[in-house]
């Protein structure tokens, strides 16, 4: 669901991700101060795996939602995917920046508002397609640390 932006949806979050190798595939490595914080960083690695963000204008927002399901592990891989399906279906919604707005740990469900423009060839340069989010080796680290929790994804490219 498209909704209207405001100025102070403009302002990017700090990059705080990065990219591990791993046979035939890449693992999203990412952080934040809290585990939603994580979970945005993460979905702005899989996007900026696929472009470069900084071609990247806030246009439009965009509200997803995950189904609720059972675990932390189900929460991410359907944060990712619903990520996914928002830059393969129209609009082509290539994200630079994410605001999770319900991170519920108890029904494990999230909403998120995603902030960028469609997708388009002559402007953002394409990266590495992403096919699919897997479970394999996914790690979620929370409070492994004072102000600090981690995110592994194994992505199929």
């Amino acid at each position: 669901m498209e909704v209207p932006l405001d100025s102070q949806e403009q302002e990017i979050p700090e990059i705080k991700y990065e990219y591990l190798d791993h046979t035939a595939d890449v693992q999203l490595h990412a952080w934040g101060e809290t585990l939603k914080e994580a979970f945005e960083q993460c979905g702005m690695a899989m996007f900026g795996y696929m472009t470069e963000l900084p071609t990247v204008d806030i246009k439009t927002c965009y509200e997803i939602k995950t189904e609720p399901t059972d675990d932390l592990e189900n929460l991410l891989f359907r944060f990712l995917d619903e990520l996914l399906f928002l830059f393969s279906a129209e609009p082509f919604l290539i994200c630079k920046k994410l605001e999770i707005t319900k991170f519920d740990t108890e029904n494990f469900y999230i909403e998120c508002r995603c902030y960028g423009e469609e997708f388009d060839l002559s402007k953002h340069p394409q990266g590495t397609e992403v096919k699919a989010i897997t479970y394999s080796a996914m790690k979620i680290y929370q409070n492994i640390e004072p102000n600090r929790s981690e995110v592994f994804v194994i992505i199929d490219i």
